[in-house]
């Protein structure tokens, strides 16, 4: 059951915005790479993300800071990270503030 009484899902995308890929200049919520941000039994988080490509260089680092930082959120209890390459990532899923700040939009 997905419930969300203290905006822990809130909490947990201000986290995500915190967190920054180490090649391109943008936390990782505004590149795109997260696609979901769940919150399961109250307390636990489901994240489902992806990388620019599957050899990423931070393919190992990225997914661990994630669980890391939501992790020391209070009230969490535990933390998934769930890595697909589907849909794969490009450009068009970064926002528009993302596209700005590389000059793309």
């Amino acid at each position: 059951m997905s419930h969300d009484s203290d905006g822990l899902r809130d909490r947990a995308i201000e986290t995500l915005h915190t967190i920054f890929d180490p090649e391109i200049p943008i936390d990782i919520y505004e590149l795109g790479l997260i696609y979901e941000v769940r919150v399961v039994d109250g307390r636990d988080l489901h994240v489902v993300m992806t990388l620019t490509t599957p050899n990423c260089p931070s393919a190992q680092s990225l997914p661990a800071e994630v669980e890391s930082k939501l992790k020391q959120l209070d009230g969490v209890g535990t933390v998934s990270v769930q890595i697909t390459f589907e849909p794969a990532w490009d450009k068009t899923m970064m926002s528009e503030a993302a596209l700005f700040q590389i000059g793309l939009f």
